[in-house]
């Protein structure tokens, strides 16, 4: 099965190796047909504590890591 990939920004850094990554996307709304924005946070590894806030990076679904971590950081700019 592939893994997904996504697009973000890293919200946080506080964390040793772990990057909290905020996904924005835009949904239509059923009802009211108008596109609503929404966001979700991951928190994805970062081996090397490279990335900062602000940093445009790409993630990638991996196995578990710990209780949280699911995703893994792939690239820089994406």
């Amino acid at each position: 099965m592939p893994r997904r990939i996504m697009y973000g920004t890293v919200v946080s850094d506080k964390g040793d190796k772990t990057v909290i990554v905020r996904v924005d996307r835009q949904v239509m709304h059923p009802l009211v047909k108008k596109v609503v924005r929404s966001s979700t946070k991951f928190a994805a590894h970062d081996p090397e504590n490279t990335h900062k806030v602000g940093d445009m990076v790409r993630i990638r679904e991996c196995r578990p890591i710990s209780k949280r971590k699911r995703w893994e950081v792939i690239a820089g700019e994406a």
